[in-house]
Order: structure tokens, then sequence, then C-alpha cells
């Protein structure tokens, strides 16, 4: 009867091995996949990372939009308004009519 119990015995610590071998491979596979979760190519810090690229494109992209916006407004403008067109030339070129004086004043 010795040698059934410790047949039993044998069985059962063979056992809590297996189960402790399984236990600590399901744990290392969850800590492998959080952390890759986290971390990895795809992880949420990447993830977090492109979001905020994604926000600082489209903010690039709406001031762009404005920046078309306008100068299409002024190229319309130059095309149709003869006073807008001499404005343009007296205040950014410096230009003036033949009898014209222009006065400079430094700032």
């Amino acid at each position: 009867m010795s040698s059934n119990n410790l047949l039993k015995n044998q069985v059962k610590a063979e056992m809590k091995k297996r189960r402790l071998i399984f236990l600590t491979f399901v744990v290392l596979c969850f800590i492998y996949l959080s952390i890759n979760l986290v971390f990895g190519d795809m992880g949420l810090v990447r993830f977090a990372e492109l979001n905020r690229t994604k926000a600082d494109i489209e903010k690039q992209i709406t001031d762009i939009n404005k920046q078309n916006e306008q100068l299409k407004n002024q190229i319309d403008l130059l095309k149709e308004d003869p006073f807008y067109r001499e404005k343009l030339a007296r205040e950014e070129y410096g230009l003036a009519k033949p009898d014209e004086y222009i006065f400079q004043y430094d700032k």
C-alpha cells in the first residue's frame, strides 16, 4: 500500500509542477503581450504619437487653406481692382506717379 501512496504522491507532485509551468507560461505571455501592447511598434505610445502628428498636420492644412484663400482674394483684387493695384505698387514697391514726392519716415 505504501507503493500505491508513493505513486499517488508522485502523480500529485508531477501535476503541481505542470500547473506551475503552465501558470508561469501564461503569466510570461501576458507580461509580453502587455509590454508589446504599450511599447510595441503598434502600441499605445506609438498611437498617441501618431495622433499628435495627425493633429499637427491637420492644423497645418487648415493654415495653408486659409493662406490659399487670402492669396486667391489678393489675385482677384489685383485682376479686377485698379485702386488695389495702385495701393500695392505704392506701399510694397515705393512707386509714385510722375509728379508725386514720396516721404519715408524711420520708425
